[in-house]
């Protein structure tokens, strides 16, 4: 054991590579034992065995295929019958710049499953243990495509999901001692862009982060109990006027009648 105090278990999905395992590391520094779920056996139990040996901490496997409804509810009786899970990290996610006239349907369905549907079936597997024991977080990787279609309509419909699915869980745990958070990341170096069919090496260098950097920002982020965390914005202030102008907005849709403007 670490000289840290056991945070208890962080869950975290898409863990093999890239940002889950970035997340991996640096949730095992911190103390937390964890379980790593994807479909690569192989490099999740690598990577384990790294942290074992690095953080001296408890690490469980869990492959699993996220687009599969058997392994989703695999995965779900598993960590809902933990009571040790005080974090859940929902990182997992498939990309692509599908157009919607000429997107495979199954690859599209595929997406959806794993970016809307496995992370909400997860979300609320842990939530109830979460708030009986008034304690932990969820994190939600989303992007900063959630506001930008230029990615395909497909991709940035599912992460414009996890934001306002998020958004509205961090008010249903207001005054417990539950966080959650919305991570938009923007362009990430990681092997996600080559598996959606993109180089991101065709975008300027000056935008694109790492994962490590990605990571320990939205890590300080969540220790500010901040509920949407953007790691590449400087100006908080920017976030506070986008989210009061659409909250504003909002309070303009309502009326007992149709606008003048629809007057036949």
């Amino acid at each position: 054991m670490s000289g840290q105090d056991n945070k208890g278990t962080a869950v975290i999905t898409g863990a093999s590579a890239g940002i889950g395992a970035v997340y991996a590391d640096r949730l095992a520094g911190q103390g937390y034992d964890l379980v790593l779920v994807a479909r690569r056996a192989d490099r999740l139990e690598e990577l384990a065995e790294k942290l074992r040996y690095a953080y001296k901490r408890k690490v469980s496997v869990i492959a699993a295929d996220l687009a599969d409804d058997n392994d989703v509810r695999r995965v779900e009786q598993a960590i809902a019958a933990d009571d040790s899970v005080t974090l859940l990290v929902n990182n997992a996610g498939i990309g692509g710049q599908q157009v919607v006239a000429t997107a495979d349907a199954d690859e599209a369905e595929r997406m959806i499953k794993v970016n809307v549907i496995a992370l909400t079936r997860l979300t609320r597997a842990v939530l109830p243990g979460l708030l009986a024991r008034n304690r932990g977080a969820i994190v939600n990787i989303a992007s900063v495509l959630a506001y930008e279609t230029s990615f395909g309509g497909i991709y940035s419909g599912t992460k414009a999901y996890v934001v306002n699915f998020t958004e509205g869980l961090h008010r249903e745990v207001a005054g417990t001692n539950v966080k959650v958070q919305a991570v938009l990341p923007g362009a990430t170096r990681t092997d996600f862009w080559e598996l959606a069919g993109s180089d991101i090496d065709n975008l300027p260098k000056e935008i694109i982060m790492s994962a490590d950097d990605m990571v320990d920002a939205a890590l300080v982020g969540l220790a500010r109990g901040e509920a949407v965390t953007v790691p590449a914005l400087a100006d908080a202030a920017k976030l506070d006027a986008f989210l009061g102008a659409r909250q504003a907005f909002y309070g303009s849709l309502h009326a007992d009648k149709p606008a003048a403007r629809y007057a036949a």
